[in-house]
Formats: structure tokens, sequence, C-alpha cells
């Protein structure tokens, strides 16, 4: 099970990575919208957890509710971190 919840993680994070920084090369450089499409992952992931607590058993694709939870949080986490440090080396005036 553990593989799967890193295959989802990995998977979602790369494009959470690909559709920020498409956003952030489509606004400006003082807007933080860049960074909305991980916080929206995120904010699934935690609703997903909250279900895997209220509702009864579900198996989606080899996962249950809470093994989407985290798969989802830990591609928001990955996927604000590597935004920012390419965002931040992309806005560097050294």
């Amino acid at each position: 099970m553990i593989e799967t919840v890193l295959t989802i993680g990995g998977v979602t994070a790369a494009i959470l990575v690909a559709i920020s920084l498409f956003i952030s090369k489509a606004v400006s450089k003082d807007k933080y919208i860049g960074y909305f499409p991980s916080f929206i992952v995120a904010l699934a992931g935690g609703v997903f957890i909250v279900l895997s607590a209220l509702a009864g058993k579900a198996d989606i694709m080899g996962l249950g509710y809470g093994g989407w939870g985290i798969a989802f949080l830990f591609a928001a986490a990955a996927g604000i971190l590597i935004t920012t440090i390419l965002d931040s080396s992309a806005n560097a005036e050294a």
C-alpha cells in the first residue's frame, strides 16, 4: 500500500509543479497565485483524511480514503517546496 501512496503522491506532485510553474510564468512576479494549486490539493487531502474517519471502508485503486489523503498531503508539500525553490531561483537578482 505504501508504494501506491508514494506513486500517486509523486505523480500528483509532478502535475502540481507543472501547473504551478505555468501559472507563475503567466502572472506577474509579485503574485502568489502560483501556489494555489498546492493549497487546493492540500485541502482535498484534509477532506479525504476527515472522510476516512467518518465514512466506512472504501477502496479506490488499492487505497482507502486515508491513503488518498496522505498521498495528496505529500504531493501538496512537495509541490509547494519545489515551486518555491524554482520560483525563488528564477526571480533572484544577484
